[in-house]
C-alpha cells in the first residue's frame, strides 16, 4: 500500500517521543508536512532536526506550547493555524502501586483533573479549532491516541483511564457531527508501548530488581496484562503505522472507530 501525503499538513500532538515522534516520522515519510509539537524548545528543535535527517527533504517545523492550557492551545494556533491532518496524541499517565482500594481512594484532585486537562481537553481545543477548517475543506482526518486502558480500565491508572474512555465519546460524537462531510475522526487504541512513559518505568523496574528490560515487560504483562496475544509490548513504530493509516486517503471509509493496536490484550470480538 503506497500511502501518499503529498500537499497535506499534518499536526501531532506531544510528538518530541514516543507514538508521537514514530508518527511524525511516518507522515513526513509519507510526504505530509508535519508540525511537532512538545512542551519544551529544546526537545521539539531536537525531534525536528532528526526527523529532518532521517527523511531528507522532508518539510518539519516544531512549536512548543503547553497543551494542557487554554493558553498553549492558542500560542500553538497562532503559530500553525491550519492542518489537514490532526493526531491528539500528547497525554501522560501516573502509573502507580496497587494494594487495594486505599490507594485508589487517595488519587488527588489535581490528578484526576491534571490528566483530564492535558488527555481530553487539549484534544477537545486543538480540534474545535482545525475541524470546521477541514469541513470547509470537504477533506481531513483527526485521530485520537486513546488506549486499551479506555475499554478495559487498570484500577492502578484509574483517573489515566477514565481520560482515555472519555477520548473515545469525544471521538464518536465528533465523527457523528461531521457526517458526510469527507472529514474522518477516529480513535486509535494502543496496548503496552515501548514508548518513554511506560519504557522509562519498565527501565526502572529492571534496574531497581537487577534483571534485564525484557524480564521487566515480560513480569508487567503477566501480572497486569494476561490476555496479551503478541506476548511483548508493541513498537512505537507499530502504533504509528495504525494512525499514518488511519490520516491516508485508504482509510476513507474508516470513521467513527475506534482502532486498536493493543496485542490482542482486549478480549472481546468487536
Amino acid at each position: 500500500m503506497n500511502i501518499d501525503l503529498k500537499g497535506k499538513t499534518a499536526i501531532v500532538t506531544g510528538s518530541t517521543a514516543g507514538i508521537g515522534r514514530a508518527t511524525a516520522e511516518g507522515l513526513a515519510r509519507a510526504g505530509a508536512s508535519v508540525v511537532i509539537s512538545g512542551r519544551g524548545t529544546s526537545r521539539v528543535d531536537e525531534a525536528v532536526r532528526q526527523i529532518r535527517q532521517a527523511v531528507p527533504g522532508s518539510e518539519v517545523a516544531g512549536v512548543a506550547a503547553d497543551l494542557a492550557t487554554v493558553e498553549g492551545v492558542g500560542a500553538f494556533i497562532a503559530q500553525a493555524p491550519d492542518a489537514d491532518i490532526l493526531v491528539n496524541n500528547v497525554g501522560t499517565a501516573h502509573i502507580r502501586d496497587y494494594n487495594g482500594i486505599e490507594d485508589v481512594a487517595k488519587i488527588p484532585d489535581e490528578d484526576w483533573l491534571g490528566l483530564f486537562e492535558l488527555n481530553v481537553m487539549s484534544g477537545v481545543r486543538m480540534t474545535r479549532h482545525y475541524l470546521p477548517r477541514m469541513v470547509k475543506k470537504s477533506w481531513g482526518r483527526v485521530v485520537f491516541v486513546s488506549s486499551e486502558s479506555a475499554v478495559n480500565i487498570p484500577k492502578e491508572m484509574l483517573d489515566y483511564g477514565v481520560t482515555k474512555t472519555a477520548q473515545l465519546a469525544v471521538s464518536r460524537g465528533l465523527a457523528e457531527a461531521v457526517a458526510g462531510t469527507g472529514v474522518t475522526v477516529n480513535a486509535v487504541l494502543p496496548g503496552p508501548t515501548r514508548s518513554e512513559i511506560l519504557g522509562d518505568f519498565m527501565a526502572k523496574q529492571a534496574e531497581a530488581n537487577g534483571i534485564t528490560l525484557e524480564q521487566a515487560e515480560q513480569g508487567f504483562l503477566k501480572a497486569m496484562r494476561p490476555t496479551t496475544l503478541i506476548q511483548r509490548f508493541a513498537t512505537t513504530e507499530e502504533v504509528a503505522n495504525m494512525i499514518i493509516y488511519t490520516c491516508s486517503d485508504q482509510a476513507s471509509a474508516t470513521t467513527g472507530a475506534a482502532l486498536r493496536v493493543d496485542g490482542g490484550v482486549v478480549r472481546f470480538v468487536a
